[in-house]
């Protein structure tokens, strides 16, 4: 037995003494037999538990969750110090309609040209369309929502027979979608439209319930144990606001990777590129937004999987604050890292998306205290003014610590034009104990996952999982019950760390994953994959979004030499969506021009 390691509490860690440390992952990547080959080692009784063992030592796991002194009490959610008022913003009662909170959204928003959208071929680049275009289409009878329907419906049954086949979707139901537009429609038609979303296509990711389809987590059997009744709280508040929900789009399964690799349901492919991956494990809620197919679609975030694959794939994700959407309806529901939040292609849209969705479960409102949510005012001018004070928190080391220097070049490009437009400052800081951050999110996430799904794997259901789902659930059945407490300790001390943090910054800025779309492997399509260098740097500075609950947003700022889109990353404090979604805009604004339109791209509201 080494010597412990004794941890000095975090209130007097000295940040002058703090190294950064380059993440060296230590595991084998594997695909095809070697893969199956080290799934059966894994799951033998005792060969598996020495290698999971050895991995552990191998990444200093065992020697900070079992041979480390941790003086912090344990944390087992999110626990946030109070807040001060974010400033040009507009406060919204969280127990008004979804409707009404999309309309108070909208005034919120800036001056809405239909000329500018409408005028054909003069706009200078590719840009997306809007919800407010579909809204100004629909009022102004140059297109109905049935029309619209039927463009959609025509692409989703051809996705299934490109090469390589595109599957977007898990469950469709082609007659529902019909349904649906017919009565937004009607309502057009009757001037009787339930807000401005009613009309506006959005995919729900296969792990969020969308009544009448089975919520089957990507997975083939998970809806043969868990009946959907009804829609998830977030998908019901987006139906009263008229929303169309097309289905239950493809994912990684059950959430756990970070590619998007789906062996049961096929491989959803990235529209700027198909022979790479979109990101997951929202991998088919992002190709669906890019590919122009949907305005906005909604995905689940645990590690990640709502602004990773938005950020392979060039479009906008926002992960709110934990607890600050409900998770009821969801199979991931019962966790303290995860939350659902909405995809779209322009910051907007994500505003109009998160106005529907955002309430607290009555637990929530009870443990966290969360204050009222806010919007940020973009209407007025004087409002952009407030950008100007703003403190940009940037950790160079880390944020250079990419696979590409691309990403760390655009991105700083980015801080610089906001610094010379807006005049925010850019402060350098130290985040301590980065590797520690890591470990503990990997058990907490784990053990949470181990704990829903242990019931079904003990019913003979873990055999039928994919195999690099197999690998983590061997991994996650390794963890103890001191592991788990070492875990919620270590995260205490990185909140405090992160509290100090922004004492001295509004933002922390980072890129939102240190690769742009990996390439898939053709010999990974049928049986997966396990590779976590890809794993780490996709998912290098994405952490502290869901260990600390914080919120983030990612926004497409560029390309990388292949032309594979680049996302900046902005982590707020705790119910600091309004400050994250402002700087957004002002962030997508100072990069519109050099949008590029995806390989594979659907121009569903062209009514020429």
């Amino acid at each position: 037995m080494g010597k412990k390691r004794v941890m000095v509490p975090a209130k007097d860690l000295d940040l002058s003494t703090v190294k950064y440390e380059h993440e060296v992952i230590k595991a084998p990547h594997l695909m095809g037999l070697m893969l199956k080959l080290f799934v059966r080692m894994v799951e033998a009784p005792v060969l598996g538990s020495l290698i999971m063992s050895f991995l552990k030592k191998q990444n200093k796991m065992v020697e900070m969750l079992q041979n480390t002194v941790i003086p912090e009490a344990p944390m087992f959610k999110p626990e946030f110090p109070p807040q001060d008022a974010e400033p040009s913003v507009v406060i919204v009662d969280e127990e008004r309609k979804p409707e009404d909170r999309a309309e108070l959204a909208l005034k919120c928003l800036p001056h809405y040209d239909p000329a500018s959208c409408w005028s054909g071929d003069s706009l200078p680049s590719f840009r997306y369309w809007k919800i407010r275009d579909y809204a100004y289409a629909y009022r102004s009878k140059l297109v109905t929502p049935s029309m619209v329907a039927e463009k959609i419906i025509s692409v989703i049954e051809d996705c299934n027979y490109h090469k390589p086949p595109t599957p977007l979707l898990i469950s469709f139901d082609a007659e529902d979608i019909r349904k649906q537009a017919a009565a937004s429609t009607r309502r057009f038609e009757e001037g009787n439209q339930l807000s401005i979303l009613d009309g506006i296509f959005m995919a729900i990711k296969d792990d969020i319930d969308c009544y009448p389809h089975p919520s089957k987590g990507a997975t083939t059997w998970m809806h043969e144990v868990r009946s959907v009744e009804k829609d998830a709280v977030c998908v019901s508040r987006l139906r009263s606001c008229g929303v169309i929900l097309v289905g239950k789009a493809n994912m990684h399964e059950l959430g756990m990777g970070t590619t998007g690799n789906n062996p049961n349901y096929g491989t959803t492919r990235n529209p700027h590129a198909v022979e790479r991956y979109t990101g997951g494990s929202s991998s088919g809620p992002a190709a669906i937004v890019a590919s122009g197919l949907c305005s906005a679609a909604l995905g689940t975030d645990g590690g990640g999987s709502v602004r990773i694959p938005s950020s392979l794939c060039g479009v906008v994700g926002l992960k709110t604050t934990y607890g600050r959407t409900s998770m009821e309806g969801s199979i991931c529901d019962a966790g303290t890292v995860e939350i659902i939040g909405p995809i779209a292609s322009t910051v907007e849209d994500v505003i109009l998306v998160y106005a529907a969705i955002l309430g607290s479960s009555p637990d929530n409102r009870i443990c966290l205290r969360p204050p009222p949510p806010c919007f940020p005012d973009l209407s007025s001018l004087e409002n952009a003014n407030t950008l100007g004070s703003l403190r940009l928190g940037k950790y160079t080391e880390w944020f250079n610590d990419v696979h590409s220097t691309d990403i760390s070049d655009i991105c700083e490009d980015v801080l610089k034009l906001l610094s010379k437009s807006h005049g925010c400052e850019t402060i350098e800081i130290v985040i301590p104990e980065l590797h520690e951050m890591r470990t503990a999110h990997v058990v907490s996430i784990g053990s949470e996952t181990q704990c829903s799904l242990n019931p079904d794997c003990e019913d003979g259901k873990g055999v039928k999982l994919t195999y690099d789902t197999r690998i983590s659930m061997a991994l996650f059945r390794s963890f103890t019950a001191s592991d788990y407490i070492a875990a919620q300790c270590l995260r205490r001390r990185i909140m405090h760390h992160h509290m100090e943090i922004f004492k001295k910054v509004d933002v922390i800025v980072t890129p939102t994953t240190g690769m742009t779309a990996p390439k898939i492997p053709s010999s990974a399509l049928k049986d997966g994959e396990t590779d976590m260098q890809v794993t780490a740097y996709l998912m290098r500075f994405i952490i502290a979004g869901n260990l600390l609950g914080l919120p983030a947003i990612t926004v497409p700022v560029g390309y990388d030499k292949q032309g594979l889109p680049i996302g900046l990353q902005l982590i707020g404090r705790p119910w600091g969506e309004a400050t994250i979604l402002h700087l957004a805009s002002a962030v997508e604004e100072l990069c519109a021009k050099s949008r590029k339109k995806p390989a594979s791209f659907y121009d569903i509201l062209n009514i020429k």
